[in-house]
């Protein structure tokens, strides 16, 4: 692969809750360019959906409103911006913690931001209450020769 691989994207759409699987399949079709494993490319998928449901579910809540995503490939690395214009979130660190949520009514389990941070590299979130947020999400995809050594060195481990 080239080592100098650059290619960007980017795509609008409402904030319906339909349009999230599209929002996580166009996704994963640009990564492919980047010829990640089936776990790297489930990984962003994951990350994706989840950064784009909390868009639609908590920015937007009854309103809709556009997410923006921005993908970035650069050598061997994926940035992915999810973004949008909701309503923004009152304390980042409350937000990240596992399980809370301000939807309980829902049947959400408030690890949105665990899950993108357990499945990516980097995470970053930007948040102004009355303006929206901004997810910023790295992974780096390894080369097959890196995976075939990862999985030769687990074979050999037992």
């Amino acid at each position: 692969m080239d080592k100098n691989f650059n290619n960007e994207m980017r795509l609008e759409f409402l904030s319906k809750s339909n349009n999230e699987a599209f929002a996580r399949m166009a996704v994963a079709a640009f990564a492919s360019q980047l010829d990640p494993t089936i776990e790297e490319l489930a990984d962003i998928k994951t990350a994706v959906s989840e950064a784009v449901t909390n868009s639609i579910i908590h920015g937007y809540e009854d309103n809709i409103g556009m997410v923006t995503i921005y993908a970035k490939l650069q050598e061997n690395k994926i940035t992915i911006e999810v973004s949008d214009s909701g309503k923004g979130i009152e304390n980042i660190d409350i937000a990240k913690q596992p399980l809370y949520t301000t939807k309980p009514n829902l049947e959400r389990s408030g690890m949105g931001f665990t899950i993108m941070e357990s499945f990516m590299d980097e995470i970053y979130i930007e948040s102004i209450l009355g303006l929206g947020t901004k997810i910023t999400m790295k992974k780096k995809i390894k080369s097959h020769k890196e995976n075939t050594e990862d999985y030769s060195a687990s074979v050999l481990r037992g």
